[in-house]
């Protein structure tokens, strides 16, 4: 349709509502506007109105993009109640923003559990404490293009992107990153890790404690680590040693781990740019471990690293000498224990025999 027919619908309308009686004008209820009606003036992509404050807003909806989104079978005026009357109410609006966060509470009549959620992210919070840029639920589902969030998956970390600039960067650099954008199914995306509507705080207690599980999900998943020769004993080695035995009992606890030296999973290998453990880049390549150690021991020396055995277990191939070790105490403490036993009973036997 041209601007000019759109113009002769739009005053035709205009026509009809001025003539016609005070019983037939709209009265805050409307007969119901299907979507072609609405797309007859709003497929213009010149339409706009200005705010208060000067700023353009455009109400310039595509075709195209409404009939690929996932709210595609819906009416304009599910979402947009407000605008069932032709002609539109007027409008007062401070700011493009006021009408994004006026808009934003369409969405808990359908998705109200995931509204629920957002109460309690680190987005809500922003908003709660005046942080009028903080984002809504159309800042990353979009508004009249919105699709399933992870078709495709490159799509989460690319609306993250949107406010988190050097947090993408660094991701897609890492090893998830990379093969995230090969859409491969098997690497977290943000929303993997942070969760999509009750977001976390990175440092709030509840987040830390859960870490090591948090990456245990994959890392001891045996089905998709065989895909990529990785060992599942990640998560368990961890939780047995010195490290992990603290954050286990903070975890119990229930106790925050913020300054105090418990080493968790991204303390070694890295937050958003994660590498392979072969890679140059690597925070737990042996060249660069020494320094990666430093974060909770600053006075560690060269030999500090060798200490720790990382996620292997001992074996014959891997730390010899304390595998043999720990076949000792195998045979060593059964043996004490079995003797030690043994000479009770035979001290009772022979006591008996003296009675």
């Amino acid at each position: 349709m041209t601007a000019d027919g759109r113009f002769v619908i739009a005053l035709a309308c205009w026509i009809l509502f001025v003539t016609a009686p005070a019983s037939a004008q709209p009265s805050g209820r409307s007969e119901p506007v299907d979507n072609a009606t609405c797309l007859g003036c709003h497929a213009d992509a010149s339409l706009a109105i200005k705010a208060a404050d000067g700023a353009g807003i455009s109400l310039h909806v595509s075709e195209n993009a409404l009939a690929g989104s996932v709210h595609a079978k819906h009416a304009c005026v599910d979402c947009h109640k407000a605008m069932a009357e032709i002609p539109h109410p007027a409008m007062a609006l401070a700011s493009k923003r006021t009408l994004t966060v006026a808009l934003n509470e369409q969405c808990r009549a359908c998705h109200f559990a995931n509204y629920t959620k957002t109460l309690d992210s680190v987005h809500q919070l922003a908003v709660a404490r005046g942080d009028r840029m903080a984002p809504l639920c159309v800042d990353c589902h979009g508004a009249h293009d919105v699709k399933k969030p992870s078709t495709p998956r490159t799509l989460v970390s690319q609306t993250c992107a949107k406010c988190h600039e050097g947090v993408a960067a660094a991701y897609a650099r890492s090893v998830h990153g990379q093969d995230v954008s090969k859409d491969n199914p098997d690497v977290p995306t943000c929303v993997d890790c942070h969760h999509a509507h009750d977001i976390a705080g990175p440092h709030k207690t509840e987040w830390e404690l859960r870490l090591p599980d948090m990456c245990g999900r994959c890392h001891a998943d045996a089905a998709k680590m065989k895909k990529y020769g990785l060992s599942t004993n990640v998560l368990r080695t961890y939780l047995a040693d010195f490290h992990g035995k603290t954050a286990s009992l903070r975890r119990d606890q229930g106790t925050p781990v913020s300054g105090a030296v418990v080493a968790r999973c991204p303390d070694c290998h890295g937050v958003h740019d994660i590498q392979k453990t072969k890679d140059p880049q690597s925070h737990v390549i042996k060249a660069n471990l020494l320094q990666t150690c430093r974060q909770c021991h600053p006075g560690a020396t060269g030999n500090f690293p060798g200490a720790w055995l990382s996620h292997y277990e001992p074996g014959l191939h891997k730390a010899p000498l304390v595998y043999a070790v720990k076949v000792g105490y195998w045979l060593l403490i059964p043996f004490m224990i079995g003797g030690l036993g043994l000479q009770i009973l035979l001290h009772l036997w022979r006591l008996s025999g003296i009675r």
